[in-house]
């Protein structure tokens, strides 16, 4: 009986010091959380010559990319989309990774670029400054919103630990500003604490005549119930309209992680895999223009490696554009690179400002 109740006791102490640790990194996660504000002003950061000029008439071209952080090859597969790995490349893969996209992003010689999931200083992309190897291009100017910020994210095992992310907008035309608008968050405490703060990266363009051309890069939630993605879209489309009734040129693109309704996938469907919602576009084709390329896939899963398990992947339209009116689309496409170096595919657009 002795022996039972001194056994009783140290589990006792035990879960009790348990409690006491979880309360406490609970706690500090709350501390240092990031907490963004609604709107935000970011510095516009010049990188070197002398900026292009924007007129009515002028034709521009454009790439948005999902970057994977550079970790998400066709080596890969993620926790959160029901593989295995946290860690997903090693930093030689990585850099192999980083290198080839940057290297394709050079051979289409965009005006702007949309980065989506580029880091700055994470532990899962080895503290690799991604940004800095777009800097290095022909680009006049860049803008960065965070909306992955964790001093240390405690989860799964082994955990992520910090993580210091976003999007990025890269500009050979003078940018007048740029400012970080928060989208709303679906999770709740406490989980938020260590979650992504999705967000809208808004850069302006001025436009010789007084107009504006409004850039909006975006990432929107993925791992939600639905309603997230939802209100995200509706925010962002909000926006949209408010731009557009200035009169502005307003191009949003970037990962949507739902496909247009007016878009058809025919690719097969696997259950078990994560799949998107659809973002219902029929209440704005009056004022928008919706892109999202059919014939090639944007996103494949990363329930499994793609190497090797090519033919029991899910893959996806995911990634678009929304466009004003008074913007002519010249051409448009997702580039099939095989997703080797990210699993995304990037997205190829050129179009001209109207009158």
């Amino acid at each position: 009986m002795k022996v039972i109740k001194t056994i009783l006791k140290v589990l006792l102490a035990i879960v009790i010091v348990l409690i006491v640790l979880v309360g406490a990194l609970l706690g500090w996660l709350t501390a240092v959380e990031y907490k963004p504000a609604d709107t935000e002003q970011v510095a516009v950061k010049t990188l070197r010559g002398q900026a292009k000029t924007l007129k009515t008439g002028d034709s521009i071209s454009l790439v948005a990319w999902n970057l994977g952080y550079a970790a998400l090859g066709d080596n890969a597969d993620f926790f959160m989309d029901g593989g295995k790995m946290v860690y997903s490349a090693d930093e030689a893969r990585v850099r192999e990774n980083l290198n080839a996209i940057v290297n394709e992003v050079k051979a289409n010689d965009p005006d702007i670029l949309l980065c989506q999931e580029i880091d700055l200083n994470s532990d899962r992309s080895y503290h690799i400054n991604e940004s800095f190897f777009f800097e290095t291009m022909d680009f006049n100017n860049s803008a960065f919103a965070n909306n992955f910020k964790d001093v240390y994210a405690p989860f799964p095992i082994p955990p992520m630990g910090k993580i210091d992310s976003g999007i990025a907008t890269f500009s050979k035309y003078a940018s007048s500003s740029a400012t970080r608008v928060q989208l709303p968050c679906p999770f709740a405490w406490p989980v938020r604490t260590f979650n992504l703060k999705r967000c809208l990266l808004i850069t302006r363009i001025p436009v010789e005549g007084g107009k504006e051309l409004v850039i909006v890069n975006l990432h929107l939630e993925a791992y939600d119930d639905g309603e997230g993605k939802a209100a995200q879209a509706k925010m962002l489309m909000d926006v949209f309209s408010e731009e557009t009734a200035k009169g502005n040129y307003v191009i949003a693109g970037g990962d949507f992680n739902q496909s247009f309704s007016n878009v058809k996938n025919n690719y097969q469907v696997y259950p078990e895999q994560w799949q998107p919602s659809f973002m219902d576009v029929a209440p704005y084709e009056k004022d928008c223009q919706f892109l999202m390329d059919s014939d090639v896939a944007s996103c494949r899963s990363l329930y499994k490696p793609l190497t090797g398990n090519e033919n029991s992947l899910q893959y996806y339209i995911i990634d678009g554009f929304i466009l004003s009116k008074n913007i002519r689309v010249d051409s448009y496409e997702v580039k099939d690179l095989g997703f080797k170096n990210s699993d995304h595919n990037p997205q190829l657009l050129k179009v001209t400002l109207e009158k």
